[in-house]
């Protein structure tokens, strides 16, 4: 069973993380996974002192470097350095970065080659934001040997093993995790693992625990995106709204934020703020979720210039990670195959899921192979994704459609149902679909 994180014995309704219900917004857990894991290595672990200019940030990687040019053996400074750079890559949208990060670890670990836990933890973070999950395990294991009880290994072990779809295994990750140190990230943790059960109820009191114990800005703003996003895609679009707007209040311009806050007004039909949330930001940080959020809402409003402007700015966010040789993420394989090239997509997706067999990319390899004309081969994918339980209205749609084309009326119409009444809204282009089939249906 997922892990209840004993909130009344562990954590005495104090605590210190996502992966929303929806498919896109699962694709998004490579940032939790990278997020959650710098809360517990890099912040942590941040190396005081040093001097710092007007224009050089206290714990930002600038001040760590000019520290660490004064002490080179800092094998802890070092992983820090590491942490941080993969906390900026995600928040940049900056693969480079990634390389950066690499660097500061493996100096790190050369100059401490032995029970080098943050190092070694660091490293497993930035294998999961580059969605190596075998490697990820494989340093996870490696920290956990060094410092059993350290618990940010145990967030490692748990975010490679949901990913890889060992989601036993992850469970008791967490709660070992939650055991050390109930904190955020590991009440998130366990936010999330019921939320793939499709408990929302829980993953939402989880992840409320998880943001009274937020330490920092960002770690509020983080639980704040997911709590609005947790309410949106449940149907409670005005929830949703209210806590996008109580996270801004704290962090203005914080793009997970926007992002959540577009989804929820997109949902209450104001399609103006929605764009200007998108809008903002994609300018902030250009990930693929916000970049093909606000492509598909403006077409969805009639707005085929505009969209377009995202989807070719998503055709060379493709065009870099092919040449990068980096694996294709959900939304990629998704936006390949609704404004691509279908049999791409299988292509795609059957790389990804042979890698990653997680619900969402098993999702999305489903929805590109019956884009693909390939509808026996969609639904066995189909039903995976959703055999957690996971309360998604975007796979209950997608399986829907699947089901349709091979002809099982009645279980279309239970799908299209389900998919509705999770979240009316759930897509501006597939929810009106959705609308539209299920009439026909009836």
């Amino acid at each position: 069973m997922p892990p209840d994180a004993r909130p009344d014995a562990q954590a005495g309704g104090s605590g210190r993380r996502r992966l929303r219900g929806g498919v896109v917004a699962l694709a998004l857990g490579a940032t939790f996974f990278a997020v959650g894991a710098v809360g517990l290595t890099g912040r942590d672990t941040a190396p005081a002192g040093g001097s710092a200019t007007a224009a050089v940030r206290p714990g930002s990687p600038e001040a760590m470097r000019e520290r660490l040019r004064r002490l080179p053996e800092d094998a802890p400074g070092w992983a820090a350095l590491g942490m941080a750079y993969v906390q900026q890559a995600r928040t940049t949208a900056d693969p480079a970065t990634y390389d950066k990060a690499e660097t500061a670890l493996r100096t790190s670990l050369k100059v401490q080659p032995r029970d080098n836990y943050a190092a070694q933890t660091g490293m497993g973070a930035l294998a999961a934001a580059r969605h190596d999950f075998a490697a990820a395990l494989d340093w996870g294991r490696r920290a956990v040997a060094t410092n059993p009880a350290g618990s940010g290994a145990y967030g490692v072990l748990a975010d490679a093993h949901t990913q890889l779809g060992q989601y036993e295994a992850s469970y008791q990750d967490v709660q070992r995790m939650t055991d050390l140190r109930p904190d955020t990230s590991s009440l998130a943790r366990a936010s999330y693992t019921w939320e793939l059960r499709g408990d929302i109820p829980r993953a939402r009191a989880l992840m409320e625990r998880a943001l009274n114990d937020a330490p920092t800005p960002g770690d509020q703003a983080f639980t704040r995106a997911h709590l609005a996003t947790l309410a949106t895609e449940s149907g409670d679009a005005r929830t949703g709204l209210r806590e996008a707007e109580y996270g801004l209040r704290a962090a203005p311009g914080d793009p997970q934020l926007l992002e959540a806050r577009a989804r929820a007004h997109r949902a209450l039909g104001d399609s103006g703020r929605a764009v200007a949330d998108y809008t903002a930001a994609v300018a902030i940080t250009p990930l693929p979720q916000y970049v093909l959020g606000l492509g598909e809402l403006q077409q969805s409003l009639g707005r085929t210039a505009a969209a377009e402007e995202q989807y070719a700015l998503l055709r060379a966010q493709e065009r870099l990670r092919v040449a990068a040789k980096t694996p294709a993420d959900v939304d990629a394989i998704l936006f390949e195959a609704d404004h691509g090239d279908a049999r791409r997509a299988v292509g795609m997706g059957r790389t990804a899921v042979e890698s990653r067999p997680f619900i969402a990319v098993q999702d999305a390899y489903a929805w590109a192979l019956h884009r693909a004309g390939q509808d026996a081969r969609a639904l066995p994918y189909a039903d995976l994704a959703l055999a957690l339980g996971t309360r998604s209205a975007l796979s209950h749609y997608h399986r829907a459609m699947i089901e349709r084309s091979l002809g099982d009326l009645a279980a279309a119409r239970r799908d299209l149902e389900t998919a509705l009444a999770i979240d009316p809204h759930f897509h501006p282009l597939h929810a009106p679909a959705a609308r539209t089939a299920l009439r026909a249906l009836k």
